[in-house]
C-alpha cells in the first residue's frame, strides 16, 4: 500500500500504467494530485504530481476568430439600423460569411446579400459594399467536407 499517499516520492517513480506514448499525434500532460482522476484536490495534497494525458487542438487562428467576432456584432449593429429595430427584432435571416467567401465575385456575393435583404425597406447599398470590404481578405473558418 505504498501508493496511499503516505509514501514520500513513490508517485514520482512509478509512472501510471497506460500513460506512455501510445497513439499518434503531440501530447499534453495535465497535473492531478495522487488517486484522483482530475476531480479536485482530495486527500493527499504534495505527494507528487500524477500525468494525465489530454489532447490540446487549435482549430481556428484567435485573430480571425477576432475578425469573425467583430464583423459579426458590426453585421448586427447595421441589421439593427437597416430594420430599425432591437437586436432581438431582426427578421430571421442568416448572412453566411463563408457562403459569401466560395462565391467568385463581388456581384455575386452582392447579389445574395441583397436577396436576403429583400424585405428591407431602407436602401441597403451602403451595408452590402460596407460587408464585402469586411470580408475581402478573410478566411473561411469552416471545415472543408467530403466531396
Amino acid at each position: 500500500m505504498a501508493d496511499s499517499g503516505t509514501a514520500g516520492g513513490a508517485a514520482l517513480a512509478a509512472p501510471a500504467p497506460g500513460l506512455g506514448s501510445g497513439g499518434p499525434g503531440p501530447r499534453v500532460y495535465f497535473q492531478s494530485p495522487p488517486g484522483t482522476a482530475g476531480e479536485g484536490p482530495s486527500g493527499a495534497d504534495d505527494e507528487g504530481p500524477v500525468r494525465r494525458q489530454g489532447k490540446v487542438t487549435v482549430k481556428y487562428d484567435r485573430k480571425e476568430l477576432r475578425k469573425r467576432l467583430n464583423l459579426e456584432e458590426w453585421i448586427l449593429e447595421q441589421l439593427t439600423r437597416l430594420y430599425d429595430c432591437l437586436e432581438e427584432e431582426i427578421p430571421e435571416l442568416e448572412i453566411d460569411v463563408d457562403e459569401l467567401l466560395d462565391m467568385e465575385s463581388d456581384d455575386a456575393r452582392a447579389a445574395r446579400v441583397k436577396e436576403l435583404l429583400v424585405d428591407c425597406y431602407k436602401p441597403t447599398e451602403a451595408f452590402i459594399s460596407g460587408l464585402l470590404d469586411k470580408i475581402r481578405g478573410m478566411q473561411k473558418l469552416s471545415t472543408p467536407q467530403k466531396k
